[in-house]
């Protein structure tokens, strides 16, 4: 999939590169010039104001390891000679005035100088691949003579000015990809460069739509916007640009439909709108006879694969991977004779591959894998001798290989056939395959030997992987692919497990390549010792051999495999002591030597590998278990010690064990007490300690075990009464407590009602308990003779107790289920719940150094979880249950979350709805992690950890504002019924990377239809007031329901904080004045008495006079002022008199467009 990816942007580079090597209008400097002419006398004050323009813009040069300005400014080298300038040479006003600066690929840091702004004769402008910083000056849009703008593959951060696009209507060329512009793209300004021809602003931060006034760009060739977070759908009005010859759409969050117009584009040479969310069928693109690369790749596409796609002759690649397409591949493709490459991978596409592929001769790359493909491979399809790329993996494809496959395919570098139902032999012919680097046959029915010759002349094979077919090796001669497969110096896996091979295992595993990362023979017959030259293979990540008949020692050179993880020699006839060189690998973290002869000491040293999973049951290890191993805090899985011959006490250590899910000490000579820090293994799920010589009593720390499945202590010496707490361990399954010496009465609850799931037998001094155990009769101590009356009082008032419990616990069932229940199907998509343990392990504990905030309904931790076979970092909504409310608030940010998703709103990624260790009610919802904290803590907290300033701009608050307003009419313009979040405050707002605004925390969220239909609720205290003191609305604090208007004054409180830095409940307002009237009265004359001094103290990027100092503070301050009217209108006391949100959403925004030029 890669290269075909990289077929398209090699496409890309190449005509981009031909842009960007586009000669200046006037001749290089990097050539001799001839003494420069004498100017004109009008033109010497030009030429000097260039001369400073380009002193200023290197003053801002904090880089140059090229030295690539040194001769500037030297008093030497005339201007129009230093390196990267050109000058005018024809006669006329441009004589002697810079015309181009191209310094690609110089290395320079810094910032763009707005002081180029002030070379008003330059036409191009050409600095991409530097180290280029800071927003993009408004002053180049002074440049009216500029036809070519190339900042690419820099770090230039903000938005694109307006005035640089309004001001440069001449310009052909902007290239501005790989960079960190943000926003969204300006389409009316756009609009007014008729002359443009190319826009490459992919690999940004861009967000927002595609504005259809893309359309009015007639002249544009080429249009990059890949790589960026645009969103909707793809305009129409894109069929307009009848010139285009490039469309890149690519890695965005696009959805709906491809638009038909773009099939009138006759010019298109490449379509690339790959890693989407776009639905529907292909529209008819059969016109388009120039186009050669299609990439329409993981989206959610569907339908038949269009057989006109056949007509599109000039086609060299077709990417069509990771949709939904269904049906036959058509016949049709097979004509298109110049096809290079083409992926039809991950779809659901069935019946035979096409014999008109054995037509596609100029075909270098073939990806079918993970389809529903049936039937034998075309004959035809092996005459295709360019080929070097054949994946078709995980279809149900049958038949054998053709015995000449290896000299008909000559550039095969990739023969890729997994999981099908391929029989018949391996090809000898297969060596022949000179460029051959992977060859994997995984999970087929192939027979015979593996060709002696594998390997012999493909020095280039790096993956040889048979596992799982019927391949068979009885001798040395057998064997000899093995020692051919030593010639290949860049190994780094082989594996030839479940196979039916035999003989002994070769000696010259030992000089395999030293970059061999997997070597895997498992699961065959195979015979032999382990050469000590093993230790050779410094570079091997896993080694498994279990399963065969290997014997012999363990050699102490797999000490020397230093980057070892996984040891697996299980089920083998080793025999001997354990190495103690093992504790030399220290990346090992699975070691399984299970069923084997091993014995002696487990040594100690393996407390020095970081292992988690841990199998050495079935051997005959002798001596005390080591308290080292215990103190091995990474042992998470399974630690596996049974069926060996191991005495003295179990070690308390074993409480260091926090993470561990299984221990399995079964079958050994273990005496004394279970420690009571067993206790401390709070993830323990199966407990095995049957078998061994332990006494004295069960202890009660065994109670601390809540998440306990399996319990067997079965063939002890312990003794006492059986505690009453394993019957309230609510998880525990199953019970094995036979052959000890218990006594008393056994419990009658729990896993004790199971007698399928418990076993008593073999003590015996037990009684009582379920009828099922069969037990005797407890000897009854009440005295005889009670008068009938008294046995009639006490068994009527045993029946009314009864009842009552009953009672009571049928309701506390009811409410259990309830609360077990909550309605969470988490959006659209099918999040896999987590459980407790899952989440204790990922923020350790819930340790206090992962808190990252409380709330009024609990704390959220940061923890890294594994969700959908991805680490992620995320943050974990704890919720406190003794709190009012909080059953509700769980079901309430559940039932919201579902069935909302925005880019201003917190993700939720899944929820855990179960018990804890203690058996107690757990809940929590799991986030994608915003490292960037919440507002509250940016707006209040003017300090980080490293003492560096904590303070927003007015332009980040002010996108802030945007972002909030934005989540709220998503929120209340949501169908069928508006959602009101009801909490809406800084503490509740989060910021990621980019300082994107997430509104969050929809504990207390509402549905208008359930506040209107519910009236039940309308007398509880959930309704009183909702939400925090001094953002809840007035009308809430007088019973009124709740409605969008309250999110409006919370919203419009908020907005006067962010720009005043005062809180609402801020000391000096005290019970009189309000934050509403404290700003109301200060507008619009005393303005500056209100506002954040932190945005009034804010550095202004420019140079110039106090005059212009003066005249920009008024801009800010006017800026300001218009934004505290938005908050002012929002924070009405009446209801009705508060703007809409959506109308203050588009106010700011024509705020921000208004003063985003100024970069204030």
């Amino acid at each position: 999939m890669a290269a075909l990816l990289e077929c398209f942007l090699l496409a890309v580079a190449v005509v981009l590169v031909a842009h960007a090597a586009a000669p200046a209008p006037a001749a290089s400097s990097r050539l001799p010039l001839p003494p420069p002419p004498a100017a004109a006398a009008g033109d010497v004050s030009g030429s000097d104001s260039d001369r400073r323009a380009l002193m200023a813009f290197k003053k801002l040069v904090s880089g140059d390891p090229s030295q690539a300005l040194e001769s500037w400014g030297d008093g030497s080298t005339p201007l129009c000679r230093w390196r990267g300038v050109s000058c005018g040479v024809a006669a006329g006003r441009r004589r002697g005035r810079v015309v181009a600066l191209d310094l690609a690929g110089a290395g320079i840091a810094g910032e763009v100088s707005p002081a180029l702004g002030n070379l008003t004769h330059l036409r191009r402008l050409h600095l991409p691949e530097n180290r280029l910083h800071g927003a993009l000056p408004w002053q180049l849009g002074r440049l009216g003579e500029l036809r070519h703008l190339n900042l690419s593959h820099n770090s230039i951060a903000g938005r694109i000015p307006p005035p640089l696009i309004s001001g440069c209507r001449r310009l052909k060329n902007v290239l501005l990809h790989g960079n960190r512009l943000h926003g969204e793209l300006p389409g009316e300004l756009l609009s007014s460069l008729r002359r443009l021809e190319v826009l490459d602003l992919g690999k940004n931060t861009l967000t927002g739509s595609i504005p259809p006034d893309i359309g009015n760009l007639v002249s544009l060739k080429q249009l990059v916007l890949e790589f960026n977070n645009l969103t909707g759908q793809i305009p129409s009005q894109i069929g307009k640009l009848g010139n285009l010859t490039m469309l890149s759409l690519s890695s965005n969050q696009l959805s709906g439909s491809i638009p038909e117009s773009i099939g009138n584009l006759s010019a298109l040479t490449a379509i690339a709108a790959f890693s989407n969310n776009l639905t529907g069928r292909i529209p008819p693109l059969e016109r388009l006879s120039s186009l050669s690369y299609l990439g329409l790749a993981s989206n959610n596409l569907g339908g038949t694969i269009p057989s006109w796609l056949g007509n599109l002759s000039s086609l060299t690649a077709l990417d069509l991977q990771s949709n939904g397409f269904v049906g036959c591949i058509p016949e049709s493709l097979g004509d298109l004779q110049f096809l290079e490459a083409i992926s039809l991978a991950d779809n659901k596409l069935r019946c035979r591959i096409p014999d008109s592929f054995g037509n596609l001769h100029e075909l270098v790359e073939l990806y079918l894998d993970n389809n529903e493909l049936e039937g034998s491979l075309p004959i035809s399809l092996f005459n295709l001798s360019s080929l070097e790329m054949l994946n078709i993996q995980d279809n149900n494809l049958t038949g054998v290989f053709p015995p000449d496959m290896g000299y008909k395919l000559p550039n095969l570098q990739q023969f890729l056939v997994s999981r099908n139902q391929f029989h018949g032999l391996i090809p000898p012919s297969l060596c022949n395959l000179s460029m051959i680097q992977v060859i994997q046959t995984v999970d087929n029915f192939l027979s015979g030997t593996i060709p002696q010759c594998l390997g012999r002349n493909q020095n280039m094979l790096s993956v040889v992987n048979f596992d799982g077919n019927q391949l068979e090796a009885t001798n040395d001669a057998d064997w000899g692919f093995m020692t051919s497969l030593t010639n290949c110096s860049n190994m780094i896996l082989i594996d030839v497990s479940i196979n039916k091979l035999q003989g002994v295992l070769p000696k010259a595993i030992g000089n395999m390549s030293t970059q061999l990362e997997y070597f895997g023979i498992t699961n065959n017959n195979i015979t032999g010792t382990i050469p000590e030259s093993i230790g050779n293979l410094v570079n091997l990540d896993e080694l498994d051999m279990e399963n065969n008949l290997l014997m012999g020692s363990l050699p102490a050179s797999l000490g020397n495999l230093k980057k070892l993880n996984r040891l697996s020699l299980s089920n083998n006839n080793f025999s001997g002591s354990i190495p103690v060189t093992l504790g030399n690998l220290t990346k090992l973290t699975i070691l399984l030597l299970s069923t084997n002869a091993l014995s002696g000491a487990i040594p100690s040293t393996l407390s020095n590998c970081p292992l988690e999973m841990v199998d050495l049951s079935y051997n005959n290890l002798s001596g005390p278990i080591p308290k080292e191993l215990f103190l091995i805090s990474t042992i998470s899985s399974f630690l596996y010690l049974a069926h060996n011959k191991l005495t003295g006490n179990l070690p308390s250590e074993v409480g260091n064990l926090k993470n561990l899910d299984e221990l399995d000490l079964s079958d050994n000579k273990i005496s004394g007490k279970i420690p009571t820090t067993i206790g401390e293994c709070q993830s323990l799920q199966y407990l095995n300690l049957s078998r061994n010589f332990l006494e004295d009593t069960i202890p009660p720390s065994l109670e601390q075990l809540r998440g306990l499945l399996v319990l067997d202590l079965s063939q002890n010496n312990l003794s006492g009464t059986i505690p009453r707490f394993l019957g309230s361990m609510t998880g525990l399954s199953t019970l094995n407590l036979s052959s000890n010496d218990f006594e008393g009465e056994v419990p009658k609850d729990g896993i004790f009602l199971n007698a399928t799931a418990t076993s008593v037998m073999g003590n015996n001094d037990l009684c009582g308990g379920a009828p099922q155990l069969k037990l005797p009769k407890c000897s009854n101590q009440t005295k005889h003779g009670l008068s009938s009356k008294i046995i009639i009082i006490i068994i009527a008032g045993s029946t009314i107790l009864f009842l009552i419990l009953f009672t009571c616990f049928a309701l506390r069932r009811r409410t259990k289920l309830r609360r077990a229940n909550p309605k969470i199907p988490l959006s659209d998509e099918q999040h896999m719940r987590v459980s407790y343990a899952q989440l204790s392990k990922a923020t350790n504990s819930f340790a206090s150094e992962n808190l990252i905030g409380v709330g009024s309904f609990g704390a959220v931790y940061k923890g890294r979880i594994g969700i959908s076979d991805q680490q992620m970092v995320v943050a974990v909504k704890v919720l406190n249950l003794q709190q009012a409310g909080a059953y509700r608030s769980f079901d309430a940010e559940c039932e919201t979350l579902r069935c909302i998703r925005h880019r201003n709103l917190v993700k939720i990624l899944t929820v855990c709805s179960g018990i804890d260790f203690q058996g107690s009610d757990f809940k929590a919802l799991v986030f994608e992690f915003l490292p960037n904290g919440n507002l509250d803590q940016w707006l209040h907290k003017h300090l980080e950890e490293e003492g560096e300033p904590k303070v927003l701009n007015l332009i980040e608050r002010l996108q802030i504002a945007i972002d909030v307003a934005s989540a709220l009419e998503y929120l209340h313009q949501h169908k069928p019924c508006p959602i009101v979040h009801c909490d809406l405050k800084p503490s509740n707002i989060l910021l990621d990377n980019d300082m994107v605004a997430h509104v969050g925390d929809f504990g207390l969220a509402r549905f208008l239809h359930q506040e209107h239909s519910n009236s039940s609720e309308k007398s509880t205290g959930w309704n009183v007031i909702r939400g925090t003191i001094g953002y809840v609305a007035p009308e809430y604090g007088l019973g009124n329901e709740v409605s969008i208007h309250g999110d409006v004054y919370s919203y419009g409180i908020l907005l006067l904080e962010m720009f005043t830095g005062k809180r609402p409940t801020n000391s000096e307002f005290g019970e009189v004045l309000t934050l509403h009237e404290y700003v109301e009265t200060a507008l619009p004359d005393q303005t500056t008495s209100v506002i954040d001094q932190g945005l009034l103290n804010a550095t202004w990027n420019s140079e110039g006079t106090a005059q212009k100092y003066h005249d920009i503070e008024e801009i800010r301050t006017e800026c300001i002022v218009s934004i505290l009217k938005v908050g002012i209108l929002c924070s009405k006391e009446i209801p009705t008199d508060r703007m809409q949100i959506g109308d203050a959403l588009r106010e700011l925004q024509a705020i921000r467009d208004r003063f985003d030029t100024h970069q204030l």
